[in-house]
């Protein structure tokens, strides 16, 4: 069993940064044909043959099992709870196993996706996020279909929302799952992020933490970016950063005090890294404060 529709944007909806153009489920059992038929043209593909799109899609896999491979990607497992991503131009196939499986899709473009591949966020090399059993995002799937199927005025604006939802979703569920199997490494690092909280005003360097720690320099700030997104050294300096800003709109200390009582080399450069931090010099943050 297979349900769909497609949909048509405009260039205004485009400016938004996202549209839709497909959305469906499919309920297969062990033994059905695939592909399902009734798909739009272009969207059809023979599994050997496999295909190309000239958008995103987004496949959630809450029950059964299946095969998927593509032109970075061997075959490889889909599991129960797996989601995968399809990306523009790039050849693929895919099919249920076993028993078969429950799918739900959507397809998009724009400019909102194709900035998270540029930062890193995606990427066809990493193309299967596994979040589990998640209601949420069924729910999320079924309200996009629905919303389809009513064609309201500006429901593109509306299945954008909808798409940004599942997409922070997968990312945030995907990351979760990937740090509770290393709980010891995630309680590691926040008793690190603890201890840098805790020593701004002192003359502590990231060096000296993680010999507190009993780890390698290099290790702690390899697992430090790794599960934050930012150096050690920089969320060090971001927080100073921040208690500079308290210092300078709640106390009558000086610019150069302040420097120097939050550890910074000199004045200067304090001033420096605080403008490009904030836009303004700490002179002028303070009378913008006062």
């Amino acid at each position: 069993m297979q349900k769909s529709k497609y949909l048509v944007a405009n260039n205004r909806d485009a400016q938004w940064g996202l549209t839709v153009s497909t959305v469906g489920f499919e309920d297969i059992g062990a033994g059905d044909s695939y592909p399902t038929k009734g798909h739009a043209d272009g969207y059809y593909f023979d599994i050997e043959k496999g295909r190309e799109l000239n958008e995103y899609q987004l496949l959630y896999q809450p029950e059964g099992e299946g095969l998927f491979q593509s032109a970075h990607i061997p075959e490889t497992p889909i599991k129960a709870g797996d989601i995968f991503l399809l990306f523009p131009h790039e050849w693929h196939t895919y099919h249920p196993t076993g028993k078969g499986w429950k799918s739900y899709w959507i397809g998009f473009k724009g400019n909102n996706m194709d900035d998270r591949i540029k930062a890193n966020f995606l990427s066809p090399e990493k193309p299967i996020y596994h979040v589990g059993y998640s209601s949420d995002i069924i729910h999320l799937y079924e309200e996009a279909y629905k919303t389809a199927l009513e064609e309201a005025a500006y429901s593109q604006q509306t299945l954008a929302g909808i798409v940004n939802h599942i997409i922070g979703l997968m990312y945030s569920l995907n990351r979760n799952i990937i740090l509770n199997k290393n709980r010891d490494r995630v309680d590691m690092i926040n008793q690190a992020r603890v201890r840098i909280r805790e020593s701004l005003e002192d003359n502590l360097t990231i060096q000296q933490i993680a010999e507190e720690m009993g780890v390698s320099y290099s290790n702690l700030r390899k697992l430090f970016k790794e599960i934050t997104g930012i150096s050690p050294a920089l969320y060090q300096q971001d927080l100073k950063l921040q208690r500079a800003k308290e210092l300078l709109s709640t106390t009558n200390l000086s610019i150069k005090e302040i420097a120097y009582c939050l550890n910074f080399e000199s004045p200067d450069y304090f001033s420096s890294k605080f403008k490009i931090k904030t836009g303004l010099k700490p002179s002028e943050y303070r009378f913008k404060m006062k």
